[in-house]
């Protein structure tokens, strides 16, 4: 079989062995609809179920559905409306449509009659609309259910891996794109355009809106405001931007000094350096949160090398100083999903691991396997509200805070396949195919 083949029987095994454990005799799944704007009828653009396309590579099909029951073919049910007013939905013969039984529906009541009473034993996953909400259903988005499957997908699978490298590839060209726009004296939103139009994508076909930072900028952790006019002086350039392909994101963060030499291209390179040398110490086993605490050991070395301290890095940690210049987690799962699911998950019966109160924003506390892909992303930024805390505090050393400043700071970010022997870079392999 190929890796779709194989892919999709892994899929219905996790589904058998979850609607058993919780006793469930089937599920089925919505991939949902646009959301109308309030007082309006023109609707937000459509992000499809992740269950939905955990089957599929189809993300463009509003109003569908799968039901599965465990011991029979997946059925499918692609809404395909009556409807002179749009274009209408193409569904191109594809490997998928081997696997499956396919029905092209043109009204929800369709699916509700060609089920009938086998709703009533199904467990539903998807966003409530009408009318679906008044259907008769085993159970609406059962908790147990959602966990154990949330568990199961740490675990990806040679398809999946496929699928990442492929959008990892996408967004390698697109951040040497945004790159070289940033070296031409672009502004924020034509560096953002120039991303979009290397890949031919829509800004709703990314799997979230993408971070373009110049200068000051660069230490708003989620900025994307995109601003239309060049600064005067563009002295550095934060990017954090993905990709998607058949439903599964890339997400990539890199970091660019104007001047090729000099403090801040140091600082640059130091981070890179610390992100690949965290990265080559990854090794299963090893829970995730033991290599979030060594990034920050890597980060306030960083900090004392480059004197932004008068103590020792050990003291810099301990104090509790590296928070307030590396305040968010080192990573997280990505798949289906930019911050992919069951981060926090001990089991499939959903016990979860407590957030930690030193590194409360941390997304992944599980023990690393191997088949598990999550990003690593290091940062280290001036962000005074953080600092506002420690003012006047003799440890710091402000002059070189103040250096740093206008630049904002510096991320870079990798995604990795954890294997039984080492550590495959999806996002290095992917600008290497790219040069």
């Amino acid at each position: 079989m190929g890796n779709y083949a194989n892919h999709i029987a892994t899929v219905q095994q996790r589904f058998d062995e979850a609607l058993t454990a919780t006793g469930f005799d089937s599920v089925l799944i919505y991939s949902g609809q646009p959301a109308v704007a309030f007082l309006d009828d023109n609707p937000y653009p459509f992000r499809v179920n992740p269950m939905f396309k955990y089957w599929l590579p189809i993300t463009e099909s509003p109003k569908s559905f799968i039901y599965y029951q465990p011991g029979q073919k997946p059925r499918v049910y692609l809404f395909r409306p009556r409807d002179f007013w749009h274009a209408p939905v193409q569904i191109p013969t594809a490997e998928w449509q081997d696997h499956v039984e396919l029905k092209v529906v043109d009204n929800l009541a369709q699916v509700r009659s060609d089920l009938g009473d086998k709703l009533t034993a199904a467990a539903f996953i998807g966003e409530q609309y009408e009318p679906v909400t008044s259907w008769q259903l085993g159970a609406r988005n059962p908790q147990n259910l959602i966990d154990h499957l949330h568990f199961q997908r740490s675990q990806k699978t040679a398809y999946e891996l496929d699928c990442l490298r492929k959008a990892n590839r996408i967004a390698a060209r697109a951040h040497n794109a945004a790159r070289d726009a940033f070296y031409a004296g672009a502004s924020e939103i034509e560096i953002q355009h120039a991303y979009l139009n290397a890949i031919k994508f829509r800004e709703q076909e990314v799997p979230y809106n993408s971070i373009i930072a110049l200068n000051e900028h660069s230490a708003i952790l989620h900025y994307d405001v995109y601003d239309r006019t060049a600064p005067a002086e563009s002295r550095s350039f934060l990017i954090d931007a993905g990709a998607l392909y058949n439903g599964y994101c890339a997400d990539i963060t890199r970091t660019y000094a104007a001047q090729k030499s000099g403090f801040y291209q140091e600082l640059v390179e130091a981070v890179d350096q610390a992100e690949q040398a965290i990265i080559r110490a990854i090794k299963p086993g090893m829970s995730y949160y033991d290599l979030h605490v060594q990034m920050h050991h890597m980060i306030a070395k960083i900090l004392v090398d480059f004197n932004f301290f008068k103590i020792s890095p050990e003291e810099v940690y301990e104090r509790g100083y590296t928070n307030a210049f590396f305040p968010h987690g080192l990573g997280h799962y990505i798949g289906l999903q930019v911050h992919d699911v069951g981060g926090f998950l001990k089991s499939a019966d959903g016990q979860s691991f407590e957030r930690s109160a030193r590194h409360p924003f941390l997304r992944l506390l599980r023990d690393i396997e191997p088949g598990q892909v999550f990003t690593v992303e290091p940062g280290l930024y001036v962000v005074d509200q953080l600092l506002e805390a420690f003012d006047g505090n003799d440890d710091f050393n402000w002059t070189r805070i103040a250096e740093l400043r206008p630049y904002g700071g510096v991320r870079i970010e990798d995604s990795v396949h954890v294997t039984e022997d080492g550590v495959e870079n999806i996002t290095r392999d992917a600008f290497a195919e790219e040069k």
